[in-house]
Parts: structure tokens; C-alpha cells; sequence
């Protein structure tokens, strides 16, 4: 398991609503979770000092969603207007909990498919 050093973050029960629906297979919510870690773990690391870093960062965590979407529609899921939200959600998350409070979530997840 993935830990993130913010404690806001690891505390977050990323994908929560999501979990408490049938519909989503935890395993594969348990694989959009830990995307989510991995780009807190790499702000932290990175530490980007603007919008500009933060950008491609989230981008890069957007296509690995993308990809995922894919099992989901293998096991019969898919992202629907509430996963949609929720996921694009839980990026608004991470960009506030790192400081950047002027984020546009519109462009956070700019490359989904979903």
C-alpha cells in the first residue's frame, strides 16, 4: 500500500462513494485509489511549485484512468455521471489539499474519456 505523507490525504477514503455501491467492482476501485496515492506521492515528491507542473501531473494520473475504464467496462461497470463526478472530485481533492486552491478542475482532468 501506497502512503502519502500529507495527513489530510491519508486520510482520505478516496472513491468513498463509489465503494458503497455494487455497481463498481472493488478491485477495480481499489486500482482508482491507488492512482490517486500515486499522484499525492508524486506532488510530494516533485513538489511542483505551480499549476503549470501540478497540470501534467494530474494529466498523466487522467489517462491511467482512462485506461481503467476499460476493466470497468469488462466487468460490466463503467464510469457513469457519478463516478464521473466522483473521480473528477477526488482530483479537485488532491490539487486543494497541496495548495493549489486555484486549480480549474475542468482542466485537472482536461485528457479523460470518461
Amino acid at each position: 500500500m501506497l502512503v502519502v505523507e500529507n495527513e489530510r490525504a491519508a486520510g482520505r477514503e478516496f472513491l468513498a462513494l463509489l465503494y458503497r455501491d455494487d455497481y463498481f467492482p472493488d478491485r477495480l476501485l481499489d486500482k482508482g485509489r491507488e492512482i490517486l496515492l500515486r499522484l499525492c506521492l508524486r506532488i510530494e515528491t516533485e513538489q511542483p511549485a505551480d499549476l503549470a507542473t501540478l497540470y501534467p501531473m494530474a494529466h498523466a494520473a487522467t489517462e491511467e484512468f482512462n485506461t481503467l475504464q476499460d476493466e470497468f467496462f469488462a466487468a460490466g461497470s463503467e464510469f457513469e455521471t457519478v463516478a464521473r463526478d466522483e473521480i473528477a472530485g477526488e482530483f479537485w481533492f488532491v490539487a486543494q489539499t497541496y495548495g493549489f486552491t486555484d486549480a480549474d478542475l475542468e482542466e485537472l482532468v482536461a485528457p479523460r474519456d470518461w
